[in-house]
């Protein structure tokens, strides 16, 4: 009787658990915030980005979004993805089978930028009332992606990443959503710039790890320099940090 009674417990925890992230897709009303309330949830953003101990684990969300970049647009290049690893000292790959030329550049851009684009996405979903349903799409592409994780830290990182996703599913106030969603939206434009910027510092610094750069990687088999590709990186998350205070600041 006991283990039944656990079996059933375990299957209601689900189907609640279903019920809520399906139940997310539906529009709320759009984002009210003061001034005040904007600037704690900027600071909250700023708190998991600039501090390094906290960037040590968020900085990990932000390289689970870049791969998951790189996957979504080998899949628009017509690409099948066969793997991508994580590692706790925040470097990836995605690895893709395909024909190369346009669709192989084309995938390896959309790596820094993308933690910018998602973070643009959830703020304006939070100021336009779809932040239910921007996290309940969240959580479905998170588990998904875990289907395509090919390493054990790599598991790790994605699980952890959808384990969180789940418990803000499960325990904000569906009228907090929108907090948690902006706050997300704003540290990812942030995490994306640090990444930017550490980027940048392995073609000026670290000129040892340029093997590793996308930008590297991209000027190779386009003959595109790698300084117009950090350029390109740059215009893509300015002008999405420009969306982000547009959405945000008052008309």
């Amino acid at each position: 009787m006991t283990g039944a009674g656990v079996s059933g417990d375990g299957a209601g925890w689900l189907a609640e658990l279903w019920a809520r992230i399906t139940g997310g897709f539906m529009r709320t009303g759009g984002l009210e915030a003061s001034p005040w309330i904007l600037l704690a949830l900027a600071a909250g953003a700023a708190f998991l980005t600039i501090p390094r101990a906290t960037w040590r684990w968020f900085g990990l969300y932000v390289t689970f979004v870049h791969e998951l970049g790189h996957a979504f647009a080998a899949l628009m290049a017509g690409h099948r993805i066969s793997g991508i690893e994580l590692r706790f000292d925040h470097s990836g790959q995605m690895r893709s089978l395909g024909r190369g030329g346009f669709g192989a550049v084309w995938a390896g851009f959309w790596g820094y930028p993308v933690p910018a684009v998602t973070g643009l996405a959830l703020i304006w979903a939070a100021s336009q009332g779809w932040a239910t349903a921007a996290l309940s799409l969240g959580v479905l592409i998170l588990a998904a992606a875990l289907l395509f994780i090919r390493n054990l830290q790599g598991l790790t990182i994605a699980a952890g990443c959808a384990a969180a996703a789940v418990l803000l599913v499960w325990f904000v106030p569906a009228e907090q959503v929108a907090y948690a969603v902006l706050t997300l939206g704003i540290a990812l434009l942030a995490g994306a710039v640090r990444d930017w910027l550490n980027l940048l510092s392995v073609h000026t610094r670290r000129r040892h790890a340029l093997s590793s750069s996308d930008a590297w990687i991209l000027a190779q088999p386009s003959g595109i320099p790698a300084l117009v590709w950090l350029t390109a990186f740059a215009l893509v998350i300015t002008a999405c940090a420009a969306g982000s205070l547009w959405l945000l600041l008052p008309a």
